[in-house]
């Protein structure tokens, strides 16, 4: 039978990077059974044989509330792994320590791996491991800094160690009259369920002292009513002659344990020592100065994904809107399919649609690059700590900030997020307001619409459309607090601050690379599947003399009569056409649809575009290659440019940027698509500074209206269908509103 071996551990320990320095390569990433929280889980080969590695969510106790801590739980009682690799922070060992007591008395062979013990140094504390080991019954303890990738070899020897068989057994002590009523409630816990049932039945005994009945519950009625009715008498017991709550008593007593290992293996310098991290907290967690700073740090992260992935976007439209489908083209016209509708479909339906989507790529992987080096340097929980005061405002704490923030990726993973709150108030709350988070699947459409209406001043829309996100998130929260919430406070929050540290090249890349690649798996299947219907749809007529299947006026198609029906509800708001209309239809199947419809719609302006020159498959190929340069070069320059565009944030002062290129600040992206949507919103609003103002008031129904397809679903699965009903209604009416208020506002403020 395969070892399996269990990471645990409190959050932000560094278990995921010792899981990844153990697995490298070998990683699955999917779903706990009957549940939709992310499980990862690797094989690494340890001696002559493979070891199943599974990364637990990080958890403070086995004392279970949140559905990842009771995941955390649920795998190291019931599914008993092979061994517990308990990975704690050398700087924090007392906190850290109190799980691993718990571990313990499952009498699970378990390794400590103290980690961060770079960062312990730093702060003057000085770990002496083999005493740390014998006061903890002997169990291997490993010395690792993930970040460095140091003590992986001897955490492998360690495991296999375990293997064969040698791992010591340890007992928390505690006082006579626990200790006496832990024997009797053993004793009938053994007799009542059998050994297979309850292996430990000395833990099982501690948890029901505990009053933790969720360890009973696949036990059958009587038999849960009995050990529980048993466990009643001892603590009523236990209390009578000790005077103190039985629960607490064993947490004090734990911590007891925990004090005595502690002031035998760790010495602490006698005055306290500040942390680099510590110094740079003063001023990033300031109640003034935190909120500014982190305004600040989104700007810059919008600024470098919008302006630094702007070349090479380009370099892609081209690519795909004018290499590829040229290519297409002449394929078809080898193959004798020139002309017909199966050439429409390649290039009109795929490429113009997948296509138009797939220019984006570079846009998004900047974001999550940003995003993955916010993570990995410690700053996205300083960012949950500085908003906590903001968020109790509207009843939330500030751990709920960070599934808003997994929203700026995607809202799906920013609704499973919120199964790490405990309250299942705060769960819904959250879960409704990460739904005005702009996910990347929205920032397609700013890019598009900030290119093709502000030009170099795009990334000024961009950031606007995520700080509405959370303003409006902000204001929701606010009203539900005193209507839905109303004398429901929230519940405090805890969170461990883990320290700065630089970010590890190959942590940013994996998580960039994930968040990605399921962007492209979207792009190849959901976005194609709509893109062949909405092609089929734009190249049906929908009433005879309107033209012929693969000949018909968009407008003329079903998909632009639907459209154009649709269209007069949002006149108002400044966008009152069939293609606008259209592509916010489609764009509920996924918001990055909506840029690909707008392709496919004004694709046909292609055919009455003048014949491209006459030049070779090969010449093409070369100035694809040199335009893909110079894309990197000027990527370069915008990504250095960043820091003269934001010390020009400081009023007086003109800093220069940087110009590879003499053309370059003079180019502007005339594409197709942007140049229709140009014209059809200028003409739509009446003039060229009203169509800007409409296309302001476009990107705020994208942003706020129903989420995609399948964040709806999760939030059904989630939540039921009551609050599914009450978030899309909630949405489209507020999006509605807000866009139209927006141009009717600026037509009058501006115009």
């Amino acid at each position: 039978m395969p070892l399996t071996i269990a990471l645990a551990g409190n959050p932000n320990v560094g278990k995921s990077t010792i899981f990844n320095a153990l697995t490298g390569a070998r990683q699955h990433t999917g779903n706990w059974p009957g549940k939709t929280v992310e499980k990862k889980e690797g094989l690494a080969r340890i001696g002559e044989q493979d070891v199943l590695i599974v990364d637990l969510p990080g958890t403070y106790s086995l004392t279970a509330y949140s559905i990842e801590e009771i995941i955390t739980r649920d795998f190291i009682v019931r599914d008993r792994p092979s061994a517990v690799v308990a990975v704690i922070d050398a700087s924090n060992i007392e906190r850290n320590l109190y799980l691993v007591a718990q571990i313990i008395e499952l009498e699970i062979p378990l390794i400590l791996a103290l980690n961060m013990t770079d960062l312990a140094a730093s702060r003057g504390i000085a770990i002496d491991v083999t005493r740390l080991s014998e006061q903890l019954g002997g169990i291997p303890v490993i010395e690792t800094s993930g970040g460095r990738v140091e003590g992986v070899e001897a955490l492998r020897t360690a495991i296999a160690g375990l293997a064969e068989g040698r791992h010591p057994s340890l007992h928390i002590p505690y006082s006579p009259e626990i200790e006496r009523e832990l024997a009797v409630l053993s004793e009938a816990t053994a007799q009542r369920l059998p050994a297979e049932v309850a292996p430990q039945p000395r833990w099982l005994a501690t948890k029901l002292l505990e009053d933790d009945p969720a360890v009973l519950d696949a036990l059958s009625e009587a038999d849960r009513r009995a050990l529980l009715d048993a466990a009643r008498a001892v603590r009523k017991r236990i209390e009578a002659e000790t005077g103190e709550d039985t629960e607490t008593l064993i947490a004090d007593q734990r911590y007891q344990f925990i004090g005595m290992v502690t002031a035998q293996a760790v010495h602490r310098p006698s005055q306290v020592v500040v942390t680099l991290s510590d110094r740079i907290d003063q001023v990033v967690t300031h109640r003034l100065w935190g909120v500014p700073i982190f305004l600040l740090v989104m700007w810059i992260v919008f600024q470098f994904t919008a302006n630094v992935s702007a070349p090479l976007l380009a370099w892609v439209d081209a690519f795909m809107n004018q290499t590829l489908y040229g290519w297409a083209g002449r394929l078809m016209g080898a193959v004798g399919l020139g002309g017909t509708w199966p050439e429409a479909l390649l290039r009109d339906g795929v490429i113009a649609g997948v296509g138009g989507v797939l220019v984006f790529v570079p846009v998004l992987f900047f974001l999550f690059t940003a995003l993955a080096l916010l993570e990995d340097s410690g700053y996205m929980a300083r960012a949950a700590f500085v908003m906590d005061r903001v968020m109790r405002w509207m009843g939330l704490q500030g751990k709920s900030f960070l599934p808003m923030i997994v929203g700026f990726g995607c809202t799906v993973p920013a609704v499973y997020a919120t199964r790490t709150l405990s309250s299942p108030r705060e769960r819904r709350l959250t879960a409704f307001l990460a739904t005005f988070m702009s996910c990347g699947a929205r920032l397609p459409v700013y890019v598009v619409f900030g290119a093709a209406f502000f030009g170099a001043q795009s990334g000024h829309l961009i950031f606007a459309m995520y700080v509405l996100g959370i303003v409006v998130a902000l204001a929701t929260g606010l009203v539900l607090k005193h209507t839905v919430y109303r004398g429901q406070p929230p519940a405090p929050f805890v969170m461990e601050l883990p320290p700065y540290r630089m970010p590890r090249l190959q942590n940013v890349l994996r998580q960039t690379w994930e968040h990605t690649e399921g962007f492209l798996v979207k792009a190849g299947t959901v976005i194609f599947g709509v893109s062949a219907v909405l092609w089929l749809l734009m190249a049906t007529p929908i009433r005879p003399g309107a033209g012929a299947f693969n000949d018909v006026p968009p407008h003329d198609s079903i998909f632009g009569a639907v459209s154009d029906a649709i269209a007069p509800v949002f006149a108002p708001a400044g966008f009152g056409t069939w293609q606008a209309s259209g592509s916010l239809v489609t764009g509920f199947i996924a918001k990055e649809v909506i840029v690909g419809t707008i392709s496919q719609i004004y694709a046909v302006e292609a055919l009455d575009e003048p014949a491209a020159p006459d030049v070779t498959v090969p010449q093409e190929a070369g100035e694809a290659a040199l335009g893909l340069l110079q894309a990197l070069a000027l990527t370069i320059q915008e990504a250095i440019n960043i820091v003269p565009r934001t010390a020009n944030l400081i009023p007086g002062l003109s800093a220069p940027e940087l110009q590879f290129f003499a053309e370059a600040t003079a180019q502007e992206d005339a594409s197709r698509v942007q140049a229709a949507l140009l014209g059809s919103f200028s003409e739509s609003a009446g003039s060229p500074e009203a169509g800007r103002v409409a296309a302001v008031a476009f990107n705020v129904f994208v942003l706020l209206y129903v989420p995609c397809m399948a964040a709806v679903s999760t939030m059904r699965q989630e939540f039921g269908w009551r609050w599914m009903w009450a978030q899309v209604a909630y949405t489209l009416g507020l999006a509605w509103v807000a866009a139209v208020t927006v141009f009717q506002a600026g037509r009058l403020v501006f115009l």
